[in-house]
Formats: structure tokens, C-alpha cells, sequence
């Protein structure tokens, strides 16, 4: 396949929530205790609700700086590509990465509103939360038609309140909302305890809405072995993925919700294969333990609820007929560390091409799975012909892919607010 004829769309990405972001959704009577932005001595950028404080740390918004520079110390929006927090500047980014469309990850609420979760006054985070809700949906992904997947983030401390704002959101055109990966880990009831989350688990099938559960979530709240570099973080955190899977699998939530569609976000593939063959041999050969599954087999069940999605996999897209290959989805993950931008297309066909991938498996795995899974038309707004990798860079030929250190964005963020 030619890199310009390929269509891309984009699971996994991640907002960095502008400052006044809450002041055109968040009701009068609250607006004085909505999360704001302070500046600390430091110079850095923080969100303020509650008691609660959450920046971003370099780790998050890293494109465009020297590899270098990169790390966990916090930074602020004067050191950021603006692409990362403004909306105009990521969709150039975003044609100039021949990107047609993009589901974007919170960044100080938590891939599971853990912000509000933590927060002591659940009246008041609910408020927030929704109005998070609001301005992701009819702002950040409706000013752009075409180009974003809404997302929501859950109140998951109450499931029947959860359930309804899952309603309320899918009204409003959301395509699904980031849960906990274990939510055990934050003191609530595992995915094991169907009767606590059915509410959930009816109102997501209800709505064709699909639970993303992006990796960081769980292993994060895990206690890795003392002294361990954070090393073990960044590339054992896909693993909590099988964690969850078994929980959803085997704990019958997949089973009683013949409808429930699960995106494995950012978790890789590479841990499916093995996954799959173990809970097959497992099913067959111990048969003391009773489970049933009809005339089918675990791996049937898995690869009808879920879309396995990644950013760089080339051993396992070699075994891709064993993951299931309408089951797999490319994300760009822009603009985390992992992220490849500018040159995303050339190093997705170099993976590709390197699995033999044919033309047909290309695009299921670049954009058609991905559609097809989140109900999501990609030619609504944008016609075909105009979705591809070589019409999208042609909108945005001018873009900087200077890579500059941090202190130099910040010299141009303020020049600029200064002028």
C-alpha cells in the first residue's frame, strides 16, 4: 500500500485540558468552585478542586521536545506544542500526521476520573464531572466535526449515577467512557460482583457505548517490587490489561452482557495470543471447575467483546490471525512519550509491511475495525477521498516539526502573550 492512500484513525490520544475549560459548562451557582489553574512558584501549572491538586508531567505532553528533557517532573502549558492543549494547532498537527480522527484520553481528571473520584464532596464532582463531560463532547469534539471520537470520564463511585450519566452522554453523542482497569484497587467492588455493576453494564449495552480501560489505571495503585525503576511502570503496564480481561472473562460479565464491547486502550497485543491459548487449555482441561460456555471457547467470547489497540506491536502483528485481526486498532497516543509524530504513517506501513500485511488487513487494523467497533462513521463529515494520509498533509504542508528544548517553548509562549 502506498502511505498516502491510507485512511488512520487514532484510538488512543490524550487532551491536555486548557485553562477556562469549565467557564461556558459549569452552572452559575458552582462557578466559584470549579477546578482552576494555579501557577506555583515553581512556575508550573496545576489544577485546583476540593483538596485535590493534579498537574502534567512531562511524560505527557512530550512532542516536539528533545528526548533529553524528557520525564516525570511537572511542566506547564508555556513548555508545551501548543498542538497539545489548542484545539486549531492539534487538528494541523494532526493532518500534518495524516491522522483523519481521534479519541482523546483526559489528562488531570485520570483515564478514569480518579480527580473527582478522590475528591470528598461527590455532589460537587459530580457537577464537575459533568460539566467535564459537556465540554469534551459539544466543545473540544463538536467545534471539529469529523475529526474527534467523544469520550466520557465516569462518576464510578455510584454505579446507578454512573449509569445515568452514561445515558446522558450517549444522548449527547459520546462513543464510550474510560473505567477503571481494577477498580477494586480504589476500594470499589471488582468486575466480579455483577450485581453492583449491572446498572453499568446495562446502560453501556443499552447505548452501544464502549468501555475503554486504558493501562496505567491499575498498575499504578500496585506495589511493584522495592527499589524497582520506574522502568517496570512504563513497560509492564500493558499486563494489567490480562488482569482486567480475566476479570471480565471469566468473572461472567462477558457472558450475561452478550453486548458489552471492551477496548483494551493502549494495552498492546502482544499479551493475547499467550492470553487466549491459556484460557482455552485451561477451559478444556480443567473441567472440575464447572464453567460453561456453550458451544463456544473463552477466545470466541474474548474476541467478540474487544478491540485490542496499540502503538507499536511488530512481533505481534506477525500473529495476528491469533489476536483476531478484525480485534485489532492503531493509536498514535499524541502527545505522550510513546507517540510517533510527525512520521506516524511511515512507521505503521513499516510495522505492517514488515508483518506482510495485504492491503485488506491494513485497513481493517488502521481504521475499519476501529469504526466498526465504536458505531463510528469516519466520511460523515469528511468525504473518503479527503480522509487520506496524502489529502490530509496537503491541508497542512507549513507546520513546524522543530524540535525545540523546553525552555525555548516557553520563550515563544510568552513572547507571543506579550505581542
Amino acid at each position: 500500500m502506498n502511505v498516502e492512500d491510507m485512511i488512520l484513525i487514532s484510538v488512543d490520544d490524550h487532551v491536555i485540558e486548557p485553562p477556562g475549560m469549565f467557564d461556558a459548562h459549569v452552572p452559575a451557582a458552582y462557578k466559584d468552585k470549579a477546578p482552576h489553574i494555579v501557577t506555583g512558584d515553581d512556575g508550573m501549572d496545576r489544577w485546583v478542586f476540593q483538596d485535590a491538586v493534579a498537574g502534567s508531567m512531562g511524560l505527557n505532553a512530550v512532542v516536539s521536545w528533545p528526548k533529553n528533557e524528557w520525564g516525570f517532573d511537572p511542566t506547564t502549558f508555556a513548555e508545551m506544542r501548543p498542538g497539545c492543549y489548542d484545539i486549531d494547532q492539534r487538528v494541523r498537527d494532526f493532518d500534518h500526521n495524516g491522522i483523519l480522527a481521534s479519541m482523546c484520553f483526559p489528562t488531570f481528571a485520570g483515564f478514569s476520573g480518579n480527580f473527582f473520584f478522590q475528591a470528598p464532596d461527590k455532589d460537587l464532582s459530580l457537577v464537575m464531572l459533568q460539566a467535564y463531560n459537556d465540554w469534551h463532547i459539544d466543545e473540544w469534539c463538536a467545534s471539529k466535526p469529523g475529526r474527534f471520537m467523544p469520550l466520557a470520564i465516569p462518576p464510578a463511585w455510584d454505579p446507578q449515577v454512573l449509569a445515568t450519566e452514561i445515558r446522558r452522554c450517549a444522548a449527547k453523542g459520546h462513543l464510550a467512557v474510560t473505567m477503571p482497569e481494577l477498580p477494586h484497587l480504589l476500594g470499589l467492588p471488582s468486575y466480579h460482583d455483577l450485581d453492583h455493576w449491572k446498572p453499568v453494564f446495562d446502560a453501556l449495552c443499552d447505548t452501544g457505548t464502549v468501555m475503554c480501560l486504558h493501562i496505567g489505571q491499575g498498575f499504578a495503585s500496585i506495589n511493584s517490587a522495592p527499589g524497582a525503576p520506574i522502568d517496570n511502570l512504563i513497560i509492564l503496564a500493558t499486563q494489567v490489561s490480562a488482569i482486567a480481561a480475566q476479570d471480565l472473562l471469566w468473572g461472567g460479565a462477558f457472558w450475561k452482557w452478550p453486548d458489552l464491547k471492551v477496548a483494551w486502550s493502549e494495552g498492546g497485543v502482544g499479551w493475547i495470543p499467550f492470553y487466549l491459548n491459556r484460557c482455552d487449555r485451561h477451559y478444556l482441561n480443567q473441567r472440575w471447575l464447572g464453567h460453561d460456555f456453550g458451544d463456544k471457547l473463552p477466545s470466541d467470547i474474548f474476541r467478540e467483546h474487544s478491540l485490542a489497540c496499540y502503538i507499536s506491536d511488530p512481533a505481534s502483528l506477525k500473529v495476528r490471525e491469533d489476536v483476531g485481526i478484525d480485534t485489532i486498532a492503531w493509536e498514535c497516543d499524541y502527545p505522550h512519550s510513546d507517540s510517533v509524530w510527525p512520521g506516524a504513517p511511515e512507521f505503521l506501513l513499516g510495522e505492517l509491511d514488515g508483518a506482510s500485511c495485504t492491503d485488506e488487513e491494513i485497513h481493517k487494523i488502521t481504521w475499519e475495525n476501529a469504526a466498526r467497533f465504536f458505531d463510528y462513521d469516519p466520511f460523515e463529515h469528511i468525504a473518503r477521498e479527503d480522509a487520506t494520509v496524502g489529502a490530509l498533509r496537503a491541508q497542512s504542508p507549513d507546520v513546524d516539526e522543530t524540535i525545540r528544548p523546553r525552555a525555548e517553548w516557553r520563550a515563544m509562549y510568552e513572547a507571543a502573550r506579550a505581542s
